[in-house]
């Protein structure tokens, strides 16, 4: 038996698409967590606000390497580092929470259509 086809006329082209489109709502929601962090980080707001500064600016980077199979274990990297993030503020970790769902989803997709 046969397994059928996605359908798709460029498979890899749509699971790269997914994974860019994932990374790059992240960026944005990290971008958008700064000012929150900023004023109710506490004492490590500075690191935190470092933490997720530098993840947005890696999330942005990984959005256009996406063809590079290196990039999705990048992306998966990055996941873990933002729930390590949360050791500086939870924000970080439920941020980290959320799109690590996301990612798992998309590594998900990413096996089903490409085997």
């Amino acid at each position: 038996m046969s397994e059928r086809p996605s359908g798709l006329k460029n498979p890899q082209g749509a699971v790269r698409g997914l994974g860019a489109a994932t990374l790059s709502m992240e960026a944005i929601v990290l971008l958008l967590a700064i000012v929150p962090l900023s004023v109710l980080g506490g004492e490590r707001k500075g690191l935190a606000i470092a933490v997720v500064s530098v993840g947005a600016v890696v999330a942005i980077a990984l959005c256009g390497m996406m063809k590079r199979s290196w990039a999705w274990q990048a992306g998966s990297v990055l996941q873990v580092l933002l729930l390590l993030g949360g050791l500086l503020h939870w924000a970080v970790a439920a941020v980290g929470v959320i799109f690590g769902l996301a990612w798992l989803y998309a590594l998900h997709v990413r096996r089903t259509i490409l085997g």
